[in-house]
């Protein structure tokens, strides 16, 4: 069971380094100064909340956050395939940024009362934290769906775009279904994905924007398929070349001298 539970919060770590490492590069380009500090806040808290989620693993696998978080190839890496993507306009950004941290929302509430008291601590903290960026998203989201029926265009074409990545939030690593015959985890994957949509949905259609149609099985969402290649599914660490480029910059001083106290 400990393979599994560190799997699990190996998944949940890489999606917050990963996007956190998105949100960051935002820094200096923002549409403003306001919009500017404010995701480079979020974009330090989500890599903190990572490096809690490596310090968890790491204590069921062996092994540091910085092995976890900058040791592994790509292929090792958990994270959903939508929080890899670069961050294209601003529009994308946000929406991409309103959809996860929905998600993330879910998950955490998914942890809340389990039986393993330190996680079950550990996630109702993160939940308190992420707040913050519920609201962010979502003010920003209401926003560029209210300015211009240009902007609203936009942010539908962006939903339409990321859509069936983001149920990729969802897809379970692999023993994800034992933790939570186990009761580590309070509600299922399917479960879960059926509350996010019911949250987003509501908040879409508030904000006159439509909820895209739902591929919620990773067969069925879009891929790049290669001869026998599979789809794309980054629970399974299937990912883009997106990811590569990005560990690579990410590793690139660490890489430079391997076990150097930094």
């Amino acid at each position: 069971m400990k393979s599994r539970l560190a799997g699990y919060l190996l998944a949940l770590a890489d999606d917050e380094l990963i996007l956190g490492h998105r949100h960051s590069e935002w820094t200096g380009f923002a549409p403003d100064i306001e919009s500017d500090v404010a995701l480079s806040s979020v974009a330090q808290e989500e890599i903190g909340h990572a490096l809690l989620f490596y310090e968890r693993a790491g204590d069921l696998l062996g092994g540091t956050p910085d092995d976890l978080a900058y040791g592994r190839s790509p292929e090792a890496f958990r994270n959903a395939v939508l929080l890899e993507r670069p961050n294209g306009d601003w529009d994308f950004s946000i929406t991409r940024m309103f959809l996860y941290d929905r998600a993330d929302a879910v998950r955490l509430d998914g942890l809340v009362g389990g039986p393993v008291e330190p996680l079950a601590d550990l996630a109702k903290t993160l939940r308190r934290e992420e707040k913050y960026h519920l609201l962010y998203g979502e003010q920003w989201l209401r926003r560029l769906a209210a300015a211009t029926p240009q902007s609203r265009q936009r942010v539908q074409a962006a939903l339409d775009g990321a859509w069936a990545e983001a149920e990729g939030l969802f897809d379970p690593v692999e023993g994800q279904d034992d933790l939570v015959q186990a009761g580590v985890i309070r509600t299922g994957s399917d479960a879960q994905r059926q509350l996010w949509h019911g949250q987003v949905g509501t908040i879409l259609e508030s904000a006159g924007l439509r909820a895209p149609e739902s591929h919620p099985h990773p067969e069925n969402r879009r891929g790049e398929i290669t001869g026998r290649a599979a789809a794309l599914d980054g629970r399974a660490g299937r990912h883009t070349d997106d990811l590569r480029v990005l560990l690579a910059e990410m590793t690139s001083v660490r890489r430079t001298e391997p076990g150097a106290k930094w």
